[in-house]
Order: structure tokens, then C-alpha cells, then sequence
């Protein structure tokens, strides 16, 4: 008896690109049992497709580009993987620096840095994006201008947490499921330490716990999630640094482990990442080491899904640098292997079968 042999499943990265140097999204074959990559495609976009995004099903990508003040859907060929573009909006705002796709794949919101401006598009099932379905402009001060610098929904897609780099909060937001509209929470926001720049946002698995990393004092600020308002209920403030360093350091992006036990932050100055163990209990972090990028001003970083892998992208080194996860210690180690990519600040990953 002779039985049909299980399809291989194809590993594809997509890596975001400044376009001074960059020409677009690069996309690459990866077979983690050889450590090697192929190149399949270069899509040119040549405003800067900074930072990118999936739809939940995969079969779609979004671009931020800074350079245009615009955002982007591409196709994704299930059989190449390869892109095609679909069409391009208006971020709304200036200087879009991040999107992300509501967990149903209803809604995208795009951040935009230069202006300070929240948008919200709906999606349309082919992928495309609609149209535009809300707008929240932060307010400043006469010492603080408002920087938009990320939005990440909860898991149910009912609250999104965006962080404003430079009025130091991060907004609680309650998402209307038909229309995207947006309220703010019970608690709208939580306020960190004047000056700490709130940058990223990274949910633990578990739903109960959230961790800021705060991009102009290097912190990570943790918080205890409400689950029935999405309030943001702060537990500690810990450094994501040495005590011995002395340079020049700024917080870059934040992720955790697929299960939940360590968690990833990014330096530039430094040129690290910081790991640290987490309590699931209490939500504390404790701090076990910072190994080193192995390239300049590690922006955007990933963790693989089966938890194996980190890879970075270094802008500064125009490098792309990939490395083993000890699942039980959270330590990394250099593989020596690199993709060399023009500016590189995003890496996603795709399994196609």
C-alpha cells in the first residue's frame, strides 16, 4: 500500500526596506534545516514600506510608507508567494509608521508618527482596503507633540492599546465590531514616566498582562490587563539595559515567546536584545541577559511561531540576522547566518503548505 506524500511546507520571510537604499518588500524562501534562503521576489515600492503586516488568513500583506504618507495591500500567490499589489490609501495622517489588521481581519489601523493621527480603514474580503472608518487626532502640549507610534488590538479584537510616543500614553480604546468606530475606554489610557516614549506593545499569551517598551528612557513598563474594560493597571517599570552601560540607547520593538515564558526587547545604541523570564502569575519580569544583534540599530525583530528561532533586522548593518532560541533558557545564539538587505526594519514569516 502506498500512501501520498504529505505536502513540504514552504517557510517565506517578508522584509520591509527603507527606500533610500532599499528598493521595497523582499521576499525569501527559508529552510530552517539547511539554514539557507533564496530570494523570490523584490517589489518595488520606493516610499519606504517600513513596516508590514499580514491579514489573518495569510493571503494578504499591508505596508506602511513613510515616504508617501500612503498604506498598501498586496495579494499573496499561495503557490510562489509572491505579491501583487491591490491598492493604496492615504495613511491620513503624516509619517505612518505602523499598521496592524484587526484578529478578524475586519479592520487595519495605521499610526501615524509624524502627525500624531489614529486611522481606521475597514477590509474588504478581497483583501483591498476600504473605506475609512474613523480618525482620532492625539492632543500635545506646549512641551509635548503627539506621536503615534503603534496600535495593537487584544486577541478578541474588542480593545486596541495605541501608543503615543510623545505625550507618554498609551490610548485604551473600545472597537465598534461592525463599524471600527472608536471609544475610549473606561480608563482611556495609561500614563507612564515623563519622557519614557512609549513605543511598543507586546500582550502575553494569556491576555492578562501587557509590557511597553518605551523607546526614549529604554524601560519596559508592565501592566495588569481588566479584561471586562482593557484597562491598563501598571505593575512595575524595569530597565532595558545593563546598569553598567553608559552610551546612548533607544527602545525599538517588543514580542514574546509563542509560550508565553520569555520575553524579547530591542536596543540601538546598545545593539541587543534584552530577554527576560516572566512571572504568568504576577506578570513580573526578571531580567537574564542581552545578547548581542551582531549588526547596528536593531529595529523591528521576530520570533519564530515554533518558538526556534529570532531573527533581526539591522538596519544600520544592512543585515537580517538569524538566531537559535533555547526554549528553556530564552538565550540566543548566533548562527552566523545573515541575509544582506539595503536598510532592513521588518521581518514577517508565512507558512505555505
Amino acid at each position: 500500500m502506498t500512501f501520498a506524500q504529505k505536502p513540504k511546507t514552504r517557510e517565506i520571510l517578508y522584509i520591509g526596506t527603507y527606500t533610500q537604499k532599499g528598493e521595497g518588500i523582499y521576499v525569501y524562501d527559508f529552510d530552517r534545516s539547511t539554514m539557507t534562503f533564496k530570494e523570490i521576489q523584490v517589489l518595488t515600492n520606493k516610499n519606504s514600506p517600513s513596516f508590514l503586516e499580514f491579514h489573518p488568513n495569510k493571503k494578504f500583506l499591508y505596508s506602511a510608507n513613510e515616504d508617501n504618507n500612503t498604506i498598501s495591500s498586496y495579494k499573496i500567490d499561495q503557490v510562489t508567494a509572491k505579491l501583487t499589489p491591490i491598492n493604496e490609501k492615504s495613511s491620513v495622517g503624516k509619517g505612518p509608521c505602523h499598521v496592524s489588521v484587526d484578529p478578524k481581519g475586519r479592520f487595519i489601523y495605521v499610526s501615524n508618527y509624524g502627525s500624531g493621527l489614529l486611522a481606521v480603514y475597514l477590509l474588504n474580503e478581497d483583501g483591498s482596503i476600504g473605506e475609512l472608518a474613523d480618525q482620532i487626532q492625539d492632543k500635545g502640549s506646549a512641551t509635548q507633540k503627539p506621536h503615534m507610534h503603534s496600535v495593537i488590538p487584544s486577541a478578541d479584537g474588542k480593545f486596541i492599546y495605541a501608543s503615543d510616543l510623545g505625550i507618554d500614553r498609551i490610548m485604551v480604546y473600545l472597537v465598534d465590531q461592525k463599524t471600527g468606530k472608536l471609544t475610549p475606554g473606561a480608563v482611556p489610557y495609561a500614563e507612564v514616566k515623563a519622557g519614557d516614549g512609549p513605543r511598543h506593545f507586546a500582550i502575553h499569551p494569556n491576555g492578562n498582562f501587557g509590557y511597553s517598551a518605551c523607546e526614549l528612557n529604554s524601560v519596559v513598563n508592565a501592566f495588569q490587563i481588566v479584561k471586562n474594560t482593557g484597562a491598563l493597571v501598571p505593575i512595575e517599570r524595569v530597565s532595558m539595559l545593563p546598569a553598567d552601560f553608559k552610551g546612548k540607547s533607544f527602545a525599538a520593538d517588543i514580542h514574546f515567546s509563542p509560550d508565553g515564558k520569555f520575553l524579547y526587547a530591542s536596543n540601538r545604541g546598545h545593539e541587543s536584545l534584552v530577554v527576560y523570564a516572566v512571572d504568568a502569575k504576577t506578570g513580573k519580569l526578571t531580567t537574564v541577559g542581552f545578547p548581542e544583534t551582531h549588526g547596528k540599530h536593531p529595529r523591528n525583530f521576530m520570533v519564530d511561531a515554533k518558538g526556534e528561532l529570532v531573527i533581526v533586522t539591522n538596519r544600520d548593518n544592512n543585515n537580517v540576522v538569524f538566531f537559535k532560541r533555547n526554549a528553556a533558557t530564552g538565550l540566543l545564539t548566533y548562527t552566523e547566518k545573515e541575509i544582506s538587505i539595503p536598510t532592513p526594519v521588518c521581518v514577517k514569516q508565512l507558512f505555505l503548505k
